[in-house]
């Protein structure tokens, strides 16, 4: 199954996600040199130290602003999954999620207090949480067929994870001086954009231009959702009595529910992903590079997703989800020993090593998330799409929240124990997913949504 013969659906809801997610990647590069840049008043909490915690630091206060948007995403959808399975209204939802988004983002360039900028990143977070699940669902609902339904996953992915990896190269260029910039503050660090006269002239920094880039994606995102998704007729009617998430095997083939398994899966993959972003500075010092080299090997683990998304998920309709899940999880434990092995003091290492070694975890990563979505798809009756997926979106969501603040914390015991931790967690996840989880594919446990 190629993009051609994707639903003109999925492939609505998979550009509004591109365009969404464009935006929201730009802020996880751009927040941390904004709060850093002291535009944000940071000085009175620098410095401070706390039962636990110890010593508040710029990097740890960096990581709590990115970590907030997915754990309240992630805490989120649970809910709202259950209630856009309860109503029907996905629609609305998305709408609603994706108007919040792009209002808040506009906020950023007219506040200078951190606990305004933790605000605005959390209104962002519920925002998310509308918006995720019942995107999710509608994917799975979409797909009439379980042939084409990792396909489908693959396609939407593919397409989310396109905008997420090329937006902070974008935002790399735009902060410190693409096409357009006029000046620079301070010797080059920050580009400046000259206005129209119709906005009035004068002119903004690069840090404002790429807020706006992320009101642009949610505004165009909004107008996609709008024009060419509806809501399946029948959807809420279809919702069952029983929308839990189970955590034990309710068929007593495994001791935890696949569907859990996978959610944790998710988890601690994601959150081997989120390290790196909490990091920049100390690792373009560890590899002697700028912002821009750091925004590419950012965006390598996407771009690896975009390239695998849609074949593998379209293979694991023939030859099984669970084959593919594994051996992502086989993959991504070296790739991540790999990276801590280049920041390692004294190691031979350079930015284009870093760049493969993330490459290699963008595959994994790949293997891992299109077939769990389908596996999950699979199990999930008419009706509780949004609840069941939101298990492993909300997982997602967690891990990329975990990450930054993990990694925050985990540096002070040297720049190579955030990748160490990581890799560990892929190993646990490895061994949840080779023992807890079936094939739905082989087993003949496929369930459409159509029946």
């Amino acid at each position: 199954m190629g993009v051609r013969d994707t639903d003109r659906r999925v492939l609505a809801l998979a550009m509004a996600r591109m365009a969404d997610a464009i935006g929201n990647s730009f802020l996880i590069i751009v927040l941390p040199g904004y709060v850093a840049s002291g535009r944000v008043d940071v000085g009175a909490l620098v410095g401070t130290r706390l039962p636990v915690v110890g010593e508040i630091t710029v990097p740890l206060l960096i990581g709590v602003v990115l970590s907030l948007f997915g754990l309240l995403n992630s805490v989120g959808q649970p809910f709202t999954g259950r209630l856009s399975d309860r109503t029907g209204r996905r629609k609305l939802f998305i709408l609603v999620g994706l108007a919040a988004f792009g209002v808040s983002s506009a906020l950023y360039p007219f506040v200078e207090s951190y606990g305004a900028v933790v605000a605005i990143r959390a209104a962002q977070g519920v925002g998310a949480a509308f918006t995720i699940p019942s995107t999710i669902a509608l994917v799975n609902e979409y797909s009439t067929a379980n042939s084409e339904r990792g396909g489908n996953f693959g396609v939407f992915n593919t397409f989310r994870l396109a905008g997420f990896g090329f937006g902070p190269i974008v935002a790399g260029f735009l902060v410190t001086g693409g096409v357009g910039a006029v000046a620079a503050e301070g010797g080059g660090a920050v580009a400046q954009y000259a206005l129209p006269a119709v906005l009035g002239g004068g002119t903004v920094s690069g840090y404002t231009a790429a807020f706006g880039v992320a009101v642009l994606g949610a505004a165009v995102s909004l107008a996609l959702v709008s024009v060419f998704v509806d809501d399946p007729e029948d959807s809420g009617a279809e919702a069952g009595t029983d929308l839990s998430i189970a955590v034990r095997d309710r068929s007593g083939e495994s001791y935890l529910d696949p569907v859990f398994v996978l959610g944790l899966g998710t988890f601690l993959m994601a959150t081997g992903i989120a390290v790196f972003a909490t990091l920049q500075a100390e690792i373009n010092t560890a590899l002697g590079q700028g912002s821009v080299l750091f925004s590419v090997q950012f965006a390598a683990v996407v771009v690896a997703n975009v390239l695998f998304q849609v074949p593998i998920g379209s293979a694991s309709d023939t030859y099984g989800r669970r084959p593919f899940i594994v051996g992502g999880f086989v993959l991504l434990v070296p790739s991540l020993l790999f990276q801590a092995y280049l920041v390692t003091p004294g190691a031979v290492s350079s930015p284009l090593l870093m760049v493969a070694g993330r490459l290699v975890q963008g595959v994994a990563v790949a293997m891992v998330f299109a077939p769990s979505l389908a596996l999950a798809g699979d199990l999930a009756r008419k009706g509780d799409s949004g609840t069941k997926l939101s298990v492993l979106t909300m997982a997602f969501g967690l891990g990329v929240a975990a990450g930054p603040t993990a990694a925050g914390f985990l540096v002070r015991y040297g720049l190579a124990v955030p990748f160490v931790f990581s890799a560990a967690l892929g190993v646990g996840a490895l061994v949840l997913v080779y023992t807890q989880v079936s094939d739905t594919v082989d087993a003949g446990l496929t369930l459409s949504p159509a029946d």
